[in-house]
């Protein structure tokens, strides 16, 4: 589930800043000639958006996420500035407490199998 999280949370940012340069981009044209770089730059936010809902869709899968918060994060990338928000509500709300609790199930998963094995709970003293 690291790697999930990791993916999403480099795909949100990386979308959500090439979004941001996209938006300038199409503000500066009213005052420049800048079409061609905004038009590769749009190609580049699309490609990457794809990437994005690749990554974000089976991380919200596996946190079980309920239909909003699902569509709020795979629309984050359409809207300017809104991964950074979504992504760090998604982390505080889902994805912290998700974390927290499959290190507390490792940490049980390895105290019962040293159990299981007839393993010491301590080790003995060198004294």
């Amino acid at each position: 589930m690291r790697l999930n999280v990791t993916l999403y949370r480099t795909m949100a940012y990386i979308t959500g800043v090439i979004l941001i340069i996209l938006c300038a981009l199409a503000v500066a044209q009213a005052f420049a000639p800048v079409s061609g770089t905004v038009n590769a730059v749009g190609t580049l936010h699309g490609g990457l958006y794809i990437v994005y809902l690749l990554v974000s869709f089976p991380l919200t899968r596996k946190l079980g996420l309920r239909p909003w918060p699902t569509v709020a994060v795979l629309l984050a990338g359409t809207v300017p500035v809104m991964t950074f928000v979504v992504e760090r509500w998604i982390s505080r709300t889902y994805i912290e407490p998700a974390l927290a609790g499959s290190a507390e199930q490792a940490g049980r998963d390895a105290a019962g199998a040293q159990l299981a094995s007839g393993a010491d709970a301590v080790p003995p003293s060198a004294g």
